[in-house]
């Protein structure tokens, strides 16, 4: 591969704007929530029971409402969500998250935008799902596709 001056310059800005994101202020907010996420031992035992639930759910899930305790782990697994969401440092660390996510998908399509305006760019995290409702079907379902 024949590498020209052109590519080595993209290289290089794209490795400026790498540092940029990394040294950004919305990054270092991101860092310091989840640091004291980490470090808060209330917040850490949340999320230990939450994974256990979510062990018990997966396991339930293969049966459905045919499982006996369908219902109860149902309710179990919401109840201990929502508890975790509600704790002050992880409710900081996921509005950290998703301020990070819209810095990226804003960047994203700064970046794709200056290529050409028929690009398209997934926004709102939506690189990540696979239409919004996250059924699959590309709309099948009449869920609103992007």
């Amino acid at each position: 591969m024949l590498t020209t001056i052109e590519i080595v310059d993209i290289l290089d800005e794209s490795e400026d704007l790498g540092q940029m994101v990394l040294s950004s202020e919305v990054m270092e907010e991101f860092y310091q929530a989840k640091q004291v996420m980490e470090e808060d031992q209330k917040a850490q035992e949340l999320i230990r029971r939450f994974n256990h639930m979510k062990e018990a759910y997966e396991e339930v899930e293969r049966f459905g409402r045919y499982h006996p305790d369908y219902s109860q782990i149902m309710k179990d697994i919401r109840a201990t969500k929502r508890e975790m969401d509600m704790h002050d440092t992880i409710a900081s660390y996921k509005m950290a998250e998703t301020s990070l996510q819209k810095f990226l998908d804003e960047i994203s399509q700064l970046v794709a935008y200056s290529v050409s305006d028929n690009v398209k760019v997934p926004l709102d995290g939506a690189a990540l799902t696979d239409s919004g409702c996250g059924c699959g079907s590309g709309g099948g379902c009449s869920c609103k596709v992007s």
